[in-house]
């Protein structure tokens, strides 16, 4: 316990982060005040909003500033708790950040049980991701029996799951993903219908058959070349939930070609498209622990997770989500689970 391993912001990145724009250091294991836990994290989690959070511009969060540990989402174990509630050897989900140790105040903690599901899932399926399907999809989205639903980024941890409850609620679903690997694991793993390649020629061509009938509900992950070839198969009344727009995150200037804003209003007005943002942080739970806690003790909704083992592997496995590198939710092993 007598050294903690972070990694902090040494620069903001322009374009694709690279390694020096972060800085690992050796400090000392801080102590927990009164109302805070000391908490050894076990699992880190690496989110595309994490790029958005390392520039100064303006946004729903505030920046890391230079110097910071990076944000991000953990679960770990309690070592030393100063307050009631939560006992030393309980396990609990925090914004511990890219650090092997956390002291947090103990009412932004939940805790876990591992016997429930596996841990990092607390980070996934049963975190923030699986949070933000089920809360898009309840909100915005609606999708009703017989409509068709096209979701991309099939196989992140967000659009994994919008998938397979919008196929549970009756939807027709295709997926959308990057490369025939990832597309393979859609449908073999997550029970999707149909994933397109969207790095193979034609999207456009290939998505007009996969929906004769358009498209009802796009989830909305990534941008880009995805989105231009969604936009003219939108059905009226269509509802698209904007979530992330990750294909957009490491760019430096606008890109090439004419205006597009102009045609999309367009569509936005005559088709009279629902076309929304959300922060999950935003909307209430709901119901979503209990029902989608239940899918997954059921077997009925899968999880695919890439895991990186070890803090340093942190900057390299952020930038290579940033580009689509990783095979469902990605994570960082930070130590082992305790075995006794």
């Amino acid at each position: 316990m007598a050294v903690n391993r972070r990694i902090v912001l040494a620069r903001r990145p322009v374009g694709r982060p690279r390694p020096e724009d972060f800085r690992l250091e050796e400090v000392p294991v801080p102590r927990p005040g009164p109302g805070e836990v000391l908490v050894r994290n076990l699992w880190l989690s690496l989110d595309p909003y994490m790029r958005g959070r390392m520039g100064e511009g303006r946004s729903y969060a505030r920046p890391v500033e230079l110097g910071e540990v990076m944000v991000g989402g953990t679960v770990g174990q309690v070592v030393e708790a100063n307050a009631p509630g939560i006992t030393a050897g309980s396990f609990v989900v925090g914004r511990g950040g890219w650090q092997e140790w956390s002291v947090l105040p103990a009412g932004e903690l939940r805790t876990v049980d591992p016997q429930a599901a596996p841990l990092s899932t607390a980070l996934g399926v049963l975190g923030m991701p699986g949070l933000t399907a089920h809360v898009g999809l309840r909100d915005i989205a609606r999708p009703k029996p017989g409509e068709t639903l096209v979701v991309a980024a099939a196989t992140g941890p967000v659009g994994g799951t919008v998938g397979q409850l919008a196929r549970l609620a009756g939807a027709r679903v295709v997926g959308i993903a990057g490369g025939p690997e990832k597309c393979r694991l859609a449908v073999e793993r997550l029970g999707f219908p149909i994933c397109l390649d969207h790095r193979a020629p034609d999207l456009p061509g290939r998505l007009r058959a996969a929906c004769p009938d358009g498209i009802d509900v796009y989830w909305e992950n990534v941008g880009g070349g995805v989105l231009e070839a969604v936009l003219p198969l939108l059905n009226d009344f269509a509802r698209v939930p904007v979530c992330g727009l990750v294909a957009w995150y490491n760019a430096t200037e606008p890109p090439p070609g004419p205006d597009r804003l102009p045609a999309l209003l367009r569509l936005v007005l005559t088709r009279r498209l629902l076309v929304q943002g959300f922060i999950v942080s935003d909307r209430p739970e709901g119901d979503f622990r209990a029902e989608v806690g239940a899918l997954v003790r059921d077997g009925r909704l899968a999880w695919l997770e890439d895991v990186r083992e070890g803090l340093e592997a942190a900057p390299t496995a952020l930038a290579g989500l940033l580009e689509g590198e990783n095979r469902g939710k990605l994570l960082i092993r930070l130590a082992p689970l305790p075995t006794a």
